[in-house]
């Protein structure tokens, strides 16, 4: 049975740093896209930032550019996001998402749809 576990979520202040993790469990997802969405309340689900297997492409979403930075650790299972310079408007739940493919072009990865397999969630709290 295929999980993914996020942490690291909580309280923070504007300009503050985060780090959430996301675990996986049940397979490998080799081959494959990782991504982090969000949804604050009352919206939709965003996307935030998708990852290739092996790291060599990374997109955002134009909102968190030069402020996140996704990663992740294959041998561990792991997929990463570190949150600097945090604003108010960060605030919501972030969920990690797997197994998009990775031989679609990344405009898919944006998509909820692209992928097969995600999280319960972290919230993310950004206070003034």
């Amino acid at each position: 049975q295929v999980q993914l576990v996020e942490s690291g979520g909580g309280l923070v202040q504007a300009g503050g740093s985060l780090r959430l993790s996301c675990a996986a469990s049940g397979r490998t997802f080799s081959s494959n896209v990782m991504g982090w969405f969000r949804q604050a309340s009352g919206k939709e689900r965003e996307f935030v930032a998708a990852i290739s297997w092996r790291g060599g492409t990374t997109i955002y979403v134009d909102s968190v550019k030069g402020r996140f930075t996704i990663s992740r650790d294959n041998a561990k299972n792991t997929m990463y996001l570190q949150m600097n310079s945090l604003k108010p408007e960060d605030t919501a739940v972030y969920f990690c998402a797997a197994d998009a493919n990775e031989y679609s072009s990344p405009t898919i990865w944006r998509r909820v749809d692209a992928y097969d397999y995600w999280g319960q969630g972290t919230r993310v709290t950004v206070s003034s």
